[in-house]
């Protein structure tokens, strides 16, 4: 039989009481007022938490963290939770019987069960030692779609309808001035003792098989809003409203834009979040929060 490891908060301690699960998940984001808890709204994040506390039969919900909190209306292909649980809950599922890895991956199943349609766990593990879904993260990856040509009704809830042609060309040659580590501020809505510094891995667009622009962009991290602020920008120029140049313009002068639009939340989607190897996933996450704490400080 398996055995239970110890869990461990956020800074790498061991709790023998608890273990710390790694949950991957998709959803429609359509009908959520976003990842994150709030009051009296339908959210991605009560919903999970509440399927853990049927399936785990807890007293109440175990709050768990994400690697990105989605807004209203975006979507997820790839999103990662962490959670940490008691031990005792996962022999209540059977880990006693049948070991600890076992039972851990039978409670995919047995969220699916529970949880609404527009929500899918895709795979439930014990985390490895150090694994945090929020600060051991190395880069999450963004798609937005855009149709110019022609329209499928079908996917209206993930793809934005654009009413012309769009150079893609003169899109990608935008999105790659704004490759590398710069301050997005311009492109983000600042948050108290925050830091809009990130470095941009990744911005590029390709057609799918429909004729569908799919933007790709990768990022360390992302400040609110920013993905959106950035396609929106960059869609000025696919317009022939703005010269190739405009986007780089914007993010010189490091001060929110009011030229540019944030499009809507329905075409962008999470695709991917990427994590080091298990031996530097502790480390990443420390650097991570000295990070934060030097930005708040």
């Amino acid at each position: 039989m398996t055995a239970l490891p110890d869990g461990r908060d956020d800074a790498g301690r061991a709790d023998a009481a608890t273990a710390r699960l790694r949950i991957d998940l998709g959803y429609d984001g359509t009908d959520f007022a976003g990842f994150a808890r709030q009051p009296g709204l339908r959210t991605v994040q009560a919903e999970v938490e509440r399927a853990l506390a049927v399936v785990l039969r807890l007293p109440e919900p175990p709050p768990v963290t994400a690697a990105g909190r989605t807004d209203a209306g975006v979507h997820a292909r790839g999103q990662v939770l962490h959670v940490d649980v008691p031990i005792d809950a996962l022999r209540v599922v059977g880990a006693a019987e049948t070991g600890a890895a076992d039972a851990v991956a039978q409670l995919a199943a047995r969220l699916n069960g529970v949880l609404p349609d527009d929500i899918a766990v895709h795979a439930v593990g014990l985390a490895p030692p150090g694994f945090d879904a929020r600060f051991s993260a190395l880069a999450r990856r963004y798609s937005y779609r855009v149709a110019d040509r022609r329209w499928d009704p079908l996917r209206r809830r993930d793809t934005l309808r654009w009413p012309r042609p769009l150079d893609e060309t003169a899109m990608n040659a935008a999105g790659a001035a704004l490759l590398g580590e710069h301050d997005f501020a311009a492109f983000c809505r600042r948050r108290e003792n925050a830091t809009t510094i990130r470095r941009l891995l990744r911005f590029e667009w390709l057609r799918d098989g429909d004729g569908v622009l799919v933007a790709q962009v990768e990022a360390d991290a992302f400040c609110h809003s920013m993905v959106r602020a950035l396609v929106g920008a960059v869609l000025a120029v696919g317009a022939g409203r703005r010269p190739v140049g405009w986007p780089a313009e914007v993010l010189a002068a490091r001060a929110r834009d009011p030229a540019v639009t944030v499009v809507p939340p329905h075409g962008l989607t999470l695709e991917e979040v990427c994590y080091p190897p298990v031996d530097l996933l502790a480390a990443r996450a420390a650097q991570t929060r000295r990070r934060r704490d030097v930005a708040s400080g």
